[in-house]
């Protein structure tokens, strides 16, 4: 699930809409400079559909050993399995240790993570045929948003290209990054670095008033597109970005893990906004999606950099220029993808509030956290 409907010709107003938009801005708001400074943007595909492709080959290679196929599917039909311990031959092991250091770097990640690579089923449907006997292809979880066709590798040797939107009729077990684990430590390690620049909202004492207002999620939901079968659920977290108190401008990180399919309405009930964090009345949302090639990392510089441009000159002023001028040339051509986002919400939001890419919407209201 990956609502993305113009993610390119967004990505710089993504991230314009972290820290920017006027009071006066609507919610919908799209500011056309953002827009045709990247129109020209291309699709690209990072570093780690390559090494997952290259480790799918030896997958399948390892599978074409009946008593460790019978093993691997048992266990992949029962669930994901870690494929650092998946025991396939020592071929295939010292590929995956590789590939697993290899997406880490990629990703930005610290060695500590430990493993990010599994195997999984490619749909709940193929059980049956696996139940059957049936020999599978292994393929790799494409991290490219327009993939035209996937790639499945027979454990007899060769290639089987399958269509994307199309459930193939032979089952298929899927390499790919666990996004799930991946991103808690890339969004660990962000928060770290945005806390040592000072970027992130540091949470104000509870004043006289013995409280604070927040913004509530009451329901949420994202559009549906075609989606490649071989994608599995999204990763889901948000950077809230304004004016800190001591004005600066500032970010904090909100993971939403139950946002897992397009065209269902979740409700969450979660505060994504609390402005005690805030100099200003207002705040901004952007929705992005770790599919398997968001570099947190990178991620993290380009926040900072772009934030260390903002200057508070005593009101909510839009300074997307220097926030596209801030962006490192691989933000273009890797994969941290945008879903959505929305602007200036404020202690009165409340209602249905669409996306300035018109990928989704938000049903929120205003909550009063009180002082214990």
């Amino acid at each position: 699930m990956h609502p993305r409907t113009f993610r390119h010709a967004v990505l710089s107003l993504a991230l314009a809409a972290t820290v920017l938009a006027s009071a006066a801005a609507p919610a919908q708001a799209r500011p056309d400079d953002a827009r045709q400074a990247t129109q020209a943007a291309p699709s690209g595909v990072g570093p780690v559909f390559p090494a997952t492709d290259r480790l799918a080959r030896e997958v399948a290679a390892a599978l074409a050993d009946p008593v460790t196929r019978n093993r691997v599917v048992a266990a992949v039909t029962a669930g994901p399995v870690d494929l650092l311990t998946a025991r396939l031959n020592s071929r295939a092991d010292r590929a995956v240790w590789s590939t697993n250091r290899a997406v880490l770097g990629a990703k930005g990640l610290p060695a500590a993570t430990g493993s990010v690579l599994q195997l999984r089923l490619g749909h709940e449907d193929m059980a049956a045929a696996l139940s059957r006997a049936e020999i599978p292809l292994v393929a790799a979880a494409s991290t490219d948003d327009a993939v035209t066709s996937v790639v499945g590798h027979d454990p007899a040797g060769g290639q089987v290209l399958l269509d994307p939107v199309r459930l193939p009729d032979r089952p298929v077990l899927v390499v790919e990054v666990n996004v799930a684990k991946a991103m808690r430590w890339g969004l660990a390690q962000l928060r770290e670095e945005l806390t040592l620049q000072g970027r992130t909202g540091v949470k104000a004492a509870v004043t006289t008033q013995a409280g604070y207002w927040a913004t509530k999620v009451n329901a949420i939901r994202l559009n549906d597109d075609k989606e490649p079968w071989i994608k599995g659920g999204a990763e889901i977290f948000n950077v809230v970005g304004g004016f800190g108190l001591d004005g600066k401008a500032t970010v904090n990180i909100v993971e939403m893990p139950y946002l897992d399919n397009d065209g269902t309405v979740y409700y969450p009930n979660q505060l994504l906004v609390h402005f005690n964090n805030y100099k200003y009345n207002l705040a901004d949302v952007v929705m992005w999606e770790d599919d398997g090639d968001t570099n947190y990392r990178d991620l993290a510089k380009a926040l900072i950099t772009a934030l260390l441009t903002i200057v508070d000159y005593g009101t909510y002023t839009p300074l997307v220029n220097a926030l596209i001028d801030a962006m490192p040339d691989s933000w273009w051509t890797d994969d941290p993808d945008y879903v959505d986002s929305w602007y200036t919400l404020s202690t009165g939001s409340s209602g249905r509030l669409h996306g300035a890419a018109a990928n989704g919407w938000m049903d929120v209201a205003p909550y009063w956290v009180q002082q214990l």
